[in-house]
Parts: structure tokens; sequence; C-alpha cells
């Protein structure tokens, strides 16, 4: 088990480390469009999970508990699989 967890760990890892050498890579103007709707689909989730976070902490009652690891796990999935979508829509 821990074998697969360390393995999850790697993988999450190189994805944020895609994220980031995706959205500094400069391109023509395509590649740009696709990275900037990619972006802008993650922001929205990364926004939406926060607000989600912060009505969970009103309702319950506690201080909000944000997990950095957790979100920004999230967050390199989100845009791993928006960018795997508008590069087949676009032409990758």
């Amino acid at each position: 088990m821990l074998v697969v967890f360390l393995a999850f760990l790697l993988v999450l890892i190189f994805l944020d480390l895609a994220m980031v050498v995706s959205m500094l890579r400069p391109g023509d103007e395509r590649k740009q469009m696709i990275v900037w709707k990619t972006s802008a689909f993650t922001l929205l989730v990364a926004v939406l999970m926060l607000v989600f976070d912060i009505v969970e902490a009103l309702i319950k009652g506690e201080a909000v508990l944000v997990n950095p690891f957790i979100h920004l796990s999230v967050v390199a999935m989100v845009y791993f699989v928006t960018l795997m979508v508008e590069k087949k829509r676009y032409g990758g």
C-alpha cells in the first residue's frame, strides 16, 4: 500500500511540474489559446473549491482549514484533464 501511495505522490509531483512548464513555454496562437482556456477553467475550479471550503467552515462553525497539498493536487489533475480535452478539441 505504501508503494501505491508513493507512486501516486510521484505522479502528482510530475503533474504539478508539468503544469508550470506548460504555462511557461512559449508557443503559437493556437497553443496559447489552449493554455489560456485550460488555465481559466482551472482557476474557476480552484476558486469554487475555496468557496466550498469557506461555506463548509461557516456551516460547521469551525476555522477554515485548507490543506494546500490536496488543493494543489486537485488543481494539477484538473489542469491536466482540461489540457487534454482542449488539445483534442483544437488539435494538439
